[in-house]
């Protein structure tokens, strides 16, 4: 990904941060020769090394992925932002957070492994909730689905915030964000001074 200097977010504990808080994301992979992309939710392993997931077994992304060189990108809050919204002269842009993710992709059909996995990743979902579900489904559905597991080699991290714009410009990008319903990005702004 193109990261110009000043959007470039390198400190490690920001980017697990953001990718626990931002895990559905895009895995990217060659199916016959021909980029294939599939949006999924992924955990990041305890030591930070592995991202996991599944696949529906049905999916053609499957066949292929094992031991395959892959990419995830994972996506934050993004917003359009009007130059008129400066006070100084500038051009219509976005602001976003992205992370990429390299990896080599291993897939695994252990059914404990799968449901230990299904379980965790509903666990994390659910736990918002004021009454969370409870796993209870038939084990056989296990077997619909294909674990992957992705050894990260290379993280890249991107928050375009308008550090490139004098404070006054963030500032009033961060009014315009929030009144106009943007406020996880504007809180984000807020954060990444």
């Amino acid at each position: 990904m193109y990261i110009p200097r000043h959007f470039e977010v390198t400190d490690d504990d920001q980017i697990f941060a953001f990718i626990e808080a931002n895990g559905f994301g895009q895995l990217i992979s060659s199916v016959q020769g021909k980029l294939f992309s599939s949006h999924i939710p992924f955990l990041l392993s305890s030591d930070k090394q592995k991202l996991v997931g599944h696949l529906a077994k049905q999916n053609p992304q499957h066949s292929d992925i094992d031991t395959q060189s892959v990419l995830v990108t994972l996506q934050g809050p993004h917003a359009y932002i009007s130059p008129s919204w400066y006070r100084s002269p500038g051009v219509p842009t976005w602001n976003y957070q992205a992370v990429h993710i390299y990896g080599v992709c291993q897939v695994f059909d252990d059914r404990e492994k799968l449901k230990i996995l299904v379980e965790s990743l509903t666990g994390k979902y659910e736990s918002s909730f004021q009454v969370p579900w409870q796993p209870d489904y038939k084990a056989s559905m296990l077997g619909a689905i294909i674990g992957i597991e992705i050894t990260i080699d290379e993280i890249q991290g991107k928050f375009k915030l308008s550090q490139n714009r004098p404070a006054k410009d963030k500032q009033r990008v961060i009014e315009q964000l929030s009144k106009s319903g943007s406020i996880n990005l504007a809180r984000a702004m807020r954060r990444n001074g």
